[in-house]
């Protein structure tokens, strides 16, 4: 302890040694130190705050016909690309600032220096923004403010509705396209039906049970077929008189009779059939049949014996039962012939309908794709030109200024009362710091332990300074005057700070 209190009072001795030089460099650091404080340029803050309003009744009454914009999210992307390189080049051009840059970097400076100064702040989940500037220039950092000002405002309404304005470019440029796709696939489909009309699937239709029903149909022709013929055997047989031999049989009236009436009826029929339709070729049949009939007839009249016996009332009976079992045997004929062809022809339709059913179903898919898609293309350009016009609408989206940008009276910096006070601590701590380092490059001994103790070698004694009067007197004008001189620094400081204050 003794120690150090030794040394400390050997470095006191040593600055008070070096008072004058040390009092000196802080006057110096002082004066110089207040004037490069008082000349630093000013520094003025240009600041606006403005509101934006996202909330409006439009909104949810258009919610479910359109997209609404997300304008809160829309104004934050705006406040946070403001700052980009095309804007702030757009700030230059409207505050004029460009004027004083003629090189592209100066440009350039001009630019960083803009994107560095300038600051947007929103507060919380207010949708207030505070825009600020710094600049020498109180009327220059006014006009920066009132530029960004309106470029947040006009950015924020004009890029959505320029969006938009490409949107429904675009959804009608799809419209136009699919319009003639939709135009050629239902040219194809109908092409498809005209030439396919017959292997069409219709509803509750199948060519599967078509084709069983025809044969159904065919199989139960057959069987009746075979009836009748069965029973035209038999009536043939008993005119024979069971021996197998038809009896000559003279012609009948009845025959003719029947013969007109059948070509009356095909007369009938030609009107409203062709000729093939099946009532038409089992009339042919009757009639060839009747014809037949009467040949065969006329053939086998007798030319002798007794010719009252084709005349007899049973005679005239069974030939009249042998011609309508005849001709309902040869219609029954005509039905099996058309119920085959049928049969036929559903068997080659099943066979085809499948690929023909396959091509129908790709055209009439594809078809209602394009018609889906071309529907739902018409519905979202109605939407976006909605949701365009509610985006350029005044009442979704409300700009209030709250503080317009002013030209300030005050500079916000540089800080000269915080610099004053640092610069008078520098100052004392330069005078200080020159004190020791002379100490240390110019040493001397200011006690006899100090001496002891860097020479190791035993002090004897020391002799004692013996001040006349005179110098007693020099020495305390010396002391005065260093007193009134530290008391001007200090005083300097504290009429400088009160400068300050009334200026700034």
């Amino acid at each position: 302890m003794a120690d150090l209190v030794s040394q400390l009072m050997a470095l006191i001795k040593s600055a008070w040694k070096h008072r004058w030089l040390a009092l000196s460099v802080a006057w110096g650091v002082l004066v110089v130190g207040s004037i490069v404080v008082f000349r630093l340029p000013n520094d003025f803050q240009a600041s606006a705050r403005i509101y934006v309003d996202t909330q409006s009744i439009l909104k949810p009454l258009l919610a479910g016909m359109t997209t609404v914009p997300n304008i809160e999210q829309q104004v934050s992307i705006m406040s946070r690309t403001l700052l980009s390189r095309p804007n702030l080049e757009r700030v230059t051009r409207m505050a004029d600032l460009d004027i004083r840059a003629e090189t592209v970097g100066e440009k350039e400076k001009l630019v960083d220096e803009l994107a560095q100064r300038i600051k947007i702040i929103q507060t919380g989940r207010d949708d207030i923004y505070t825009i600020t500037y710094n600049n020498e220039n109180p009327k220059l950092g006014k006009d920066v403010v009132q530029s960004l000002l309106t470029i947040f405002v006009e950015g924020s309404v004009g890029d959505k509705k320029e969006d938009s304005d490409k949107a429904v470019r675009f959804i009608g440029e799809q419209i136009k396209s699919y319009e003639e796709k939709l135009v050629t696939a239902e040219n194809n489909l109908k092409e498809f039906k005209q030439k396919n009309a017959e292997l069409l699937p219709r509803p509750g239709s199948d060519y599967g049970n078509k084709l069983q029903e025809a044969s159904d149909q065919l199989s139960q022709a057959r069987l009746e077929l075979a009836e009748a013929e069965q029973a035209r055997n038999a009536i043939q047989k008993q005119m024979s008189g069971g021996n197998g031999e038809e009896l000559p049989r003279a012609p009948t009236p009845e025959l003719d009779s029947r013969l007109d009436a059948a070509n009356k009826h095909l007369d009938d029929l030609r009107t409203k059939y062709t000729e093939q339709h099946p009532d038409v070729v089992g009339t042919r049949r009757l009639i060839a049949e009747l014809e037949k009939r009467k040949r065969e007839e006329a053939k086998a009249r007798p030319t002798g014996g007794d010719p009252g016996a084709n005349y007899s009332p049973m005679m005239q009976q069974l030939s009249v039962s042998l011609a309508d079992a005849r001709a309902k045997a040869a219609s029954l004929r005509a039905r099996v012939d058309e119920y085959a062809a049928r049969v036929a022809r559903l068997k080659v339709k099943s066979i085809a309908a499948p690929d023909v059913e396959a091509q129908f179903t790709q055209l009439n898919r594809d078809y209602q794709i394009n018609k889906e898609n071309y529907e739902k293309l018409v519905a979202r350009r109605d939407a976006a030109k909605l949701s365009g016009d509610l985006s350029s609408a005044t009442d979704l989206l409300t700009f209030r200024v709250i503080d317009p940008p002013v030209v300030p009276r005050l500079p916000v910096g540089p800080k000269r009362l915080r610099l004053m006070s640092l610069l008078l601590l520098v100052a004392i701590a330069a005078g200080v710091g020159v004190t020791v380092v002379i100490a240390q490059v110019r040493p001397s001994f200011m006690s006899q332990h100090q001496l002891q103790q860097v020479t190791g070698l035993p002090v004897l004694g020391a002799v004692a300074m013996n001040w006349t009067e005179a110098e007693i007197a020099r020495r305390k004008r010396s002391v005065r005057k260093f007193v009134a001189l530290v008391g001007a620094f200090f005083t300097t400081y504290v009429v400088m700070m009160a400068v300050l204050l009334l200026r700034y």
